[in-house]
């Protein structure tokens, strides 16, 4: 018999910068992981995106006795899946996981991976892992079922070479993962406008200032003021800052946070180790 509240879902960020991990004791509240979130649907977990993150992710999953993983991928810029060799989970024989991605135009999940880890930039491949370790691909607007009871709907967004949205539903609650992603694209506007449609929170990309943005456009990343614009359209809930640019503070982060705050109620800026819980609205079929 499960628990009575293995039906809820859960939101814990193991990783919130992006571009390269940093340290220093200017981020040390605010961490300088690159982005790996984990959501559990249930007793089912999910991680989205593999950057240096998820090294400790696998360390307290692997602690805590789970041994069955998704990995989702938004894309395989070095910063979202530099972490998947030191996921600890991939080289126990008894844990299974499965890797997607929806952005490789032309190529396979399999694929990436092949080539993220072989000589010169990596000394072993995907060989090494010793998990029951399975690839999946789709096409962006393709809808995920990795388990009974959990549906993850996906979109094209606007970042160079390509980046999936994706839109978790699970027992009547909704989390929604937009990151990288510019708003250069009116398609890819109104996708992540659909994505965030009444959701409970909505992890999105707040790298630049405005200012910033208006200088990097060409590089796909978004804003604070931009992010609570969405969630007011989109009657979202929560505004989860994420991706901080490197060069952040502590005490920048916390700055913007007070200023989106102001904007839209439901704003906080995600920090390493948070974690937020939503108990069930509905009884999911697990």
């Amino acid at each position: 018999m499960r628990p009575p509240g293995d039906k809820g879902l859960s939101v814990r960020f193991w990783g919130v910068r992006g571009s390269i991990p940093t340290a220093g004791p200017d981020c040390a509240e605010t961490g300088g992981n690159t982005a790996c979130v984990e959501i559990r649907c249930g007793q089912h977990v999910l991680l989205f995106d593999a950057g240096t993150g998820i090294r400790e992710a696998g360390i307290a999953l692997t602690r805590e006795g789970i041994g069955r993983f998704d990995i989702l991928l938004s894309h395989s810029h070095y910063d979202h899946v530099i972490g998947l060799p030191f996921f600890q989970p991939l080289f126990d024989p008894r844990a299974r996981c499965t890797i997607w991605s929806g952005h490789m135009a032309g190529g396979t999940t399999r694929a990436m991976v092949a080539d993220l880890l072989k000589p010169p930039f990596f000394p072993a491949g995907p060989a090494m892992f010793r998990a029951g370790l399975s690839y999946e691909d789709f096409r962006a607007g393709d809808v995920i079922r990795p388990a009974a009871g959990i549906a993850i709907s996906t979109a094209q967004l606007d970042h160079p070479g390509g980046v999936i949205g994706y839109r978790v539903e699970f027992g009547g609650r909704v989390i929604t993962y937009l990151t990288d992603t510019g708003t250069g694209s009116e398609a890819a506007n109104r996708a992540a406008l659909r994505l965030a449609d009444q959701a409970d929170m909505v992890i999105y990309d707040c790298m630049y200032t405005e200012e910033e943005a208006n200088e990097r456009r060409e590089f796909g990343h978004s804003t604070w003021m931009l992010g609570a614009g969405l969630c007011h359209m989109a009657k979202a809930r929560q505004l989860a800052m994420f991706h901080h640019a490197p060069g952040r503070s502590d005490a920048e982060v916390s700055a913007f946070e007070a200023a989106a705050r102001s904007v839209f109620a439901g704003a906080f800026a995600a920090r390493e180790g948070m974690k937020v819980s939503f108990p069930a609205l509905e009884v999911a079929a697990l």
